[in-house]
């Protein structure tokens, strides 16, 4: 067994919780109901218990209590899983009477507490969200102390801005991993008593409403995962979790690493691009020698009065496009090449088809305004007008931008007693609309983007991949932050830039990488952009693999900062390291992790022409030197397991 695989105790503490929590104790979400606690109201509804195998490592357990006085029925429906140690549920509350219910507020999707041993302190791992600059992504750590509170929450409905709904809780021997899966306003409240117990509540920020006959909310997905041991490898676990579970599969498989470079750095997005030049670019790269995956068609080609931010009318611009995206799409696909185009339906601006028609559909009052996709005569609309334009125009990979903080739309138009309505049923009803485009395209792919990473929470990565991790791009160093903080969560993302030096080159490339080179100069050095393109096509697998940090998290410019991915299946991995300018050191050594310590690992360096063959127990105890003599200078090695 792998060390990054889960343990029969993780198992089993974990299928103890489920037992504790789903089965026979008290479920794990609260609530207030017409102003008394669930607490004090569950054990006099009816409860009725469900479970049924939906694979042969994977169980649905459902709990449906029922209040025969308003008709109100709670349901919480569980997946535990029997291959990790890990449990997940979403809560689903329903007025089935005739009548509004009375008021329900302060919904809980998780409320729980855990208990350590004496000797150590509740350790908590976290991360920084995005504020599009170089520390976005950042690990952090805080001790719970005795009679502490700790509370995040987004500053503006996105759920990744600022702040990280990805949490691991270290105590003595192991811990937890608990995720706050959201594409909304969430809270998580850390709360320690003066003795060794830690209470976790997390949710929809805002809850205080009554439900209208036949009207049904859902709260966020919650996923706990229990280990033993080290939290590193605890990171690991819940990486195989996702591309297991979570990363969507179009086409019944995992995204591989991908090429999708774009011209919007040469055409302002995509204002000045034409079906001219975007065959050129095409026909550029694959001339080069640097065939895309996708090419990259980005914001601008609709119809708009003001540049790329004038969204809402997504007809294609017949002044620029008359034969549609279709001809540039049907040209690429000729060369082996498929097409990815940029969408941002949710934020409607002024003077556009959406403004002007249908002003009833959208939310808020300034400049920018919010299509309410839980308007069902809007999320009808939009899922037949996209779903159109995806077949019309041949495009393959459909993606969505969301450059605005919808919170106040949301909240603006809700009732005193209708307070969080709004945003329950937007984020319902964005979910829904992805769904049904999956449905429609099961071999589509489909790209996460809100100003970079502002909303990659676990629901939307059920359904997408981001292919732009932050809009905080280009420099290096910010570039080797976000690998390194993001990796611990994500197995797939990508970035990009248009530079053309090694060190720069290297810092970007990741699962999906975005080369903006202006194609129509040859005075680039495509011999060198040819080998560093090739090299990553041979290593890029390896992000799958498991994640070691080799280096403490560093951006200060005197530091050396590493890390790994290790494929143990294969016996296979890959080691990236970088000596920033100011560093005075020109060797590291790095003590590799996930090797088997009794094997010997043949090691590359892709900058040098030979190899060498290796102990796996030196290189897990003495560590491998990497030198780099230049400032700054950048070191890609990959090993394979030889015997």
């Amino acid at each position: 067994m792998f060390a990054t695989q889960a343990s029969r105790d993780e198992l089993v503490q974990t299928r103890s919780w489920a037992i504790a929590n789903l089965e026979t104790g008290a479920p794990p979400f609260s609530f207030t109901y017409g102003g008394q606690p669930s607490s004090a109201l569950l054990n006099a509804w009816s409860l009725a218990r469900a479970s049924r195998k939906l694979d042969a490592n994977r169980t649905e357990r459902s709990l449906t209590y029922t209040d025969s006085k308003t008709g109100l029925v709670v349901r919480l429906v569980a997946i535990e899983y029997s291959d990790f140690p890990t449990v997940e549920w979403t809560v689903y509350f329903e007025n089935t009477g005739s009548t509004n219910t009375p008021l329900l507020e302060s919904i809980q999707a998780l409320d729980s507490r855990f208990e350590r041993g004496q000797d150590r302190e509740f350790v908590l791992h976290h991360w920084k969200g995005t504020s599009v600059k170089a520390d976005d992504f950042e690990p952090l750590i805080s001790t719970l102390g005795p009679d502490s509170k700790t509370r995040f929450a987004p500053p503006g409905g996105r759920p990744c801005g600022i702040v990280w709904p990805y949490f691991n809780i270290e105590w003595p021997s192991g811990g937890m991993i608990a995720v706050v899966g959201w594409p909304g306003q969430w809270s998580a409240e850390f709360v320690r008593d003066g003795g060794s117990n830690l209470h976790i509540r997390a949710g929809q920020e805002l809850t205080h409403l009554k439900l209208l006959p036949g009207e049904r909310i859902r709260t966020p997905r919650m996923v706990l995962q229990f280990y033993k041991g080290d939290w590193i490898r605890a990171q690991n676990i819940w990486r195989r979790w996702m591309l297991a579970y979570n990363v969507p599969k179009p086409g019944g498989k995992l995204p591989a690493p991908q090429l999708t470079p774009c011209s919007s750095h040469q055409f302002g997005e995509m204002i000045s691009a034409n079906t001219a030049n975007q065959e050129l670019f095409v026909d550029r790269y694959v001339e080069e020698g640097m065939k895309p995956d996708y090419w990259w068609m980005d914001a601008g080609w609709y119809v708009n009065s003001s540049g790329w931010p004038n969204t809402g009318t997504w007809e294609v611009d017949k002044k620029r496009f008359p034969n549609g995206l279709r001809e540039i799409s049907d040209h690429a696909r000729a060369k082996g090449v498929k097409t990815l185009v940029w969408f941002e339906p949710e934020r409607v601006t002024g003077g556009t088809w959406l403004w002007q028609e249908h002003p009833d559909w959208l939310l808020g009052s300034g400049d920018n305004r919010l299509l309410n996709l839980g308007n069902a005569q809007a999320w009808n609309w939009l899922v037949e007008h996209i779903d159109k334009l995806i077949i019309e125009q041949g495009i393959d990979l459909y993606r969505q931008d969301y450059n605005i903080d919808p919170l106040s739309m949301w909240r603006e138009g809700d009732a005193a007693d209708r307070q969080g309505i709004t945003e329950n049923h937007y984020v319902t009803g964005y979910l829904a609309y992805w769904d049904e485009l999956r449905k429609r395209h099961p071999n589509m792919l489909i790209d996460t983007c809100a100003s970079g990473g502002h909303r990659n929470d676990i629901e939307t990565l059920a359904r997408s991949v981001p292919l732009l991790r932050s809009d905080y791009i280009q420099e290096p160093i910010g570039q080797q932050g976000h690998t390194y903080g993001l990796a611990f969560w994500f197995p797939y993302f990508g970035t990009g830039t248009d530079h053309t030096d090694t060190y720069d080159l290297r810092s970007t490339m990741c699962s999906g990488f975005i080369a903006c080179w202006d194609m129509r100069s040859k005075d680039l050095d495509y011999a060198l952009l040819r080998k560093l393109v090739s090299q990553w096509r041979e290593y890029a697998p390896n992000f799958a693999g498991d994640f070691y940090p080799l280096t403490p998290y560093s951006l200060a410019n005197d530091q050396w900062i590493a890390w790994q991915f290790d494929r143990p299946e294969v016996g296979e991995g890959v080691v990236q390291a970088f000596r920033r300018t100011e560093s005075v050191y020109e060797t590291a050594r790095l003590r590799l992790q996930g090797l088997d310590p009794d094997a010997t690992y043949r090691v590359k360096d892709l900058d040098k022409e030979s190899s060498m063959e290796l102990p796996g127990r030196e290189l897990l105890e003495k560590g491998l030197a990497v030198t780099l003599t230049d400032r700054p200078d950048a070191a890609v090695l990959t090993y394979e397991r030889v015997r």
